[in-house]
C-alpha cells in the first residue's frame, strides 16, 4: 500500500517536471514572445530576487492574512449557523428557500454592494471572502447535521441530555466529516476571493503585485507570484488534508 502511494506521488511529481521541462523549451525557443511568456528559470530567479529583497513576504503575509481572516470567520458563522438550521427541520423548512436564493448568487454580484457600503478597504475584503467562504461550511454543517442518525437523538432523549450537550457529544462528532470538507473546499474559496479583492482594492497581497507585474510587463515577476499563489493553496490543502486526518482518526479506529 505505501508503495504504490509513494509509485504515485512519484509519479505527479515527473508530470509536474515534463510541464515544467516543456515550459522552459517554449520559452528558450521563443514560440512566445519572452515579454509575455518567460521561462521556468526566469520566474524562479525574480522569485528568490523577491525573496531577497523582502517584497514577497510581505506580499504573502498579505494574502495569508486576508485569507486567513475571512476564512475563519465564515468557518465560526458557518458552523454555527449550519448547526442551528440543520438541527431543526421546522428551521429547514423555513430557510430553504433563502439559501436557495442566496446560494447560487455569484460572489461577483456581491463585490460592487460590499465597495458601495464598506469602500475600498480592508472590511469590504473580510466581507466579500467570508460570504463566499462561508456556503461550503454552512451546506455541509446543515447537510451533517441533518444526516444524524435518528437513534442517537432516541438515546439522548432517554438519558435526558441537555441540547447543547446533544449538540457537542452526538451531533457535531457524527457531522464532522462532512464539516471538514467544506472547510477545506471553502479555504480554496477564500484564496481565491483575497486575490480578487487585492486587484480591486489596491490591498497589500500578491493580487496587488501580480497586478501590477501585468501593468508593468514585467512576465517574470507575473509568473512568480502566479506560481507562488499555487503553492499557497496547495501547502494549506495539503495542511487542511492533515489535519482533516488526525481530527478524524477516531472513525478508522472504530471500523
Amino acid at each position: 500500500m505505501k508503495s504504490t502511494a509513494l509509485l504515485w506521488r512519484l509519479s505527479s511529481f515527473a508530470v509536474a517536471a515534463g510541464f515544467i521541462a516543456l515550459w522552459q523549451l517554449i520559452a528558450n525557443l521563443k514560440w512566445v514572445s519572452p515579454v509575455f511568456l518567460p521561462g521556468p528559470d526566469r520566474a524562479w530567479a525574480s522569485l528568490v530576487r523577491g525573496f531577497s529583497t523582502g517584497d514577497l513576504w510581505a506580499k504573502l503575509a498579505g494574502t495569508i492574512e486576508h485569507m486567513a481572516y475571512g476564512w475563519l470567520a465564515a468557518s465560526i458563522a458557518g458552523i454555527a449557523l449550519g448547526a442551528l438550521i440543520g438541527s431543526s427541520p421546522k428551521m429547514r423548512a423555513y430557510v430553504a428557500p433563502s439559501l436557495e436564493f442566496l446560494r447560487p448568487l455569484p460572489v461577483s454580484a456581491i463585490i460592487p454592494v460590499a465597495i458601495a457600503m464598506l469602500g475600498l478597504t480592508q472590511a469590504m475584503a473580510l466581507f466579500v471572502i467570508s460570504f463566499g467562504a462561508i456556503w461550503p461550511i454552512m451546506l455541509a454543517t446543515i447537510h451533517g447535521f441533518a444526516a444524524v442518525e435518528p437513534r442517537l437523538y432516541e438515546v439522548a432523549r432517554s438519558l435526558q441530555m441537555s441540547k447543547l450537550a446533544v449538540i457537542f457529544k452526538i451531533a457535531l462528532p457524527s457531522a464532522s466529516p462532512d464539516i471538514l470538507a467544506g472547510m477545506r473546499l471553502s479555504l480554496t474559496v477564500a484564496l481565491i476571493l483575497a486575490v480578487v479583492c487585492e486587484i480591486l482594492a489596491g490591498l497589500d497581497g500578491l493580487g496587488h503585485w501580480v497586478l501590477l507585474s501585468a501593468r508593468a510587463f514585467r512576465s517574470a515577476d507575473l509568473f512568480a507570484g502566479v506560481i507562488l499563489l499555487g503553492v499557497t493553496g496547495y501547502v494549506t490543502s495539503v495542511a487542511m488534508s492533515f489535519a482533516e486526518h488526525r481530527l478524524l482518526a477516531w472513525q478508522s479506529s472504530q471500523r
